[in-house]
């Protein structure tokens, strides 16, 4: 039976895939469409028992939802971009705004430097206000592992910020890996004295 499932599976790949390839380039970028394709199929494969006859218009409906999946995650991901802006801006007040400026796009840069995980950590804390027992709840761990995880990633996210910095002044210090465990003092954004 498997080995039935998986010739299906390799016919409806070589009948489809170039034109739900198609129809995914026309509406996202080609690397982002090439992931909706994958994700599709992906789908297809977990319920080849569901597929209609004509599956094409079937696939073309879960490649549309996977590409809305996709935007709703860069939306997500933009707006916590500009959450932080926002917070450098108020830690930054009464600065010049040229470094402002500077803080903001550093910020960013050190937040696309770290995991998925620790950025919707960081996300729920910062971004969503949620406590940090809502937030264990949300990932489904106690409350002391969501304190250990929180304190890591504000540490990754203390060394992306070092390492942005070391990359603006390359005369200065050492870039440092940003996993590395560091025991500098850290910087106000995303401190403890975020956490409601």
């Amino acid at each position: 039976m498997p080995e039935d499932n998986l010739a299906r599976f390799e016919q409806l790949y070589r009948a489809h895939v170039d034109a739900l390839f198609a129809y995914a380039l026309v509406r996202t970028a080609p690397e982002l469409a090439e992931e909706a394709v994958e994700e599709t199929f992906l789908v297809a494969w977990l319920r080849l028992s569901d597929l209609p006859d004509e599956p094409r218009a079937w696939l073309c409906g879960v490649a549309r939802r996977v590409m809305a999946n996709q935007r709703r995650a860069r939306e997500r991901r933009g707006a916590l971009d500009q959450r932080i802006i926002a917070w450098r801006a108020l830690a930054l007040d009464g600065d010049d705004p040229a470094d402002q400026v500077t803080e903001r796009g550093a910020a960013i840069a050190a937040l696309r430097r770290l995991s998925e995980r620790d950025r919707e950590l960081l996300c729920l804390i910062a971004w969503c206000e949620l406590t940090p027992e809502k937030s264990a709840s949300v990932l489904g761990c106690s409350k002391a592992t969501l304190h250990m995880r929180l304190h890591r990633a504000r540490r990754r996210f203390e060394s992306a910020l070092r390492v942005e910095d070391d990359q603006d002044h390359p005369g200065g210090l050492e870039v440092r890996d940003a996993s590395a465990p560091t025991l500098d003092i850290p910087r106000p954004l995303l401190s403890k004295e975020t956490v409601p």
